[in-house]
């Protein structure tokens, strides 16, 4: 089974910068989309960001121009370079293995905090 181990989050003042990083196991899963998510208290989980196998990307208009989805297929990494972060940022972060439309493998969540 596909088990994903995330890192990196963590305490950052507005403005600055986090690399979250997200490690999976299987060779499989790097065949379909991956994701990050991400849920505030009160709130409904909404998406990040997805990466596809031709490394075609989408972002959520939030995030748009300050955050980057990427991967590197060797090291069956996924990563969320995050910059300009604002307090509205703040949330636990998903990784997510797609295995089909409304389908998901999540990673255990880590926790991101902006403080202004």
């Amino acid at each position: 089974q596909v088990q994903l181990v995330e890192s990196g989050g963590g305490l950052v003042q507005a403005g600055g910068s986090l690399r979250l990083s997200c490690a999976a196991s299987g060779s499989i899963f790097m065949l379909n989309p991956m994701g990050w998510y991400r849920q505030a208290p009160g709130k409904q989980r909404e998406l990040v960001a997805t990466i596809n196998i031709s490394s075609s990307t989408n972002y959520a208009d939030s995030v748009k121009g300050r955050f980057t989805i990427s991967r590197d297929n060797a090291k069956n990494t996924v990563y969320l370079q995050m910059n300009s972060l604002k307090p509205e940022d703040t949330a636990v972060y998903y990784c997510a293995y797609i295995v089909a439309a409304g389908r998901y493998v999540w990673g255990q969540g880590t926790q991101v905090t902006v403080s202004s």
